[in-house]
């Protein structure tokens, strides 16, 4: 069973920045970072597996990046250009592959954490 804890939300105005982390309790390949909006189904953001391939949603394409640091089993999601509509809640998951992540079918989901941008 692998536990990941999320930090890092927060109230931003539009066009600010935010830097989410996830830490994992073990090594896991696959990790990755969905939202969910009030009102609306929970969506990819990003994932990246431990080689690096990333997969991100057309909407947060060259403002957001996702990195992981393998040593700490931990992964980062660096917001920057935060637009209201970017407002969620954010949850980690993780699983074995990259593909599932992405699907947001992998076994393992954080808490979430709450990021509102104000206009």
């Amino acid at each position: 069973q692998v536990q990941l804890v999320e930090s890092g939300g927060g109230l931003v105005q539009a066009g600010g920045s935010l830097r989410l982390s996830c830490a994992a309790s073990g090594m896991i390949n696959a990790m990755g970072w969905h939202r969910q909006a009030p009102g609306k189904q929970r969506e990819l953001v990003a994932a990246i597996s431990s080689y690096g391939n990333t997969n991100y949603a057309e909407s947060v394409k060259g403002r957001f990046t996702i990195s992981r640091d393998n040593a700490k089993n931990t992964v980062y999601l660096q917001m920057n250009s935060l637009k209201p509509e970017d407002t969620a809640v954010y949850y980690c998951n993780a699983g074995r592959f990259l593909r599932e992540v992405v699907a947001g079918t992998a076994d393992y989901w954080g808490q979430g954490t709450q990021v509102t941008v104000s206009s």
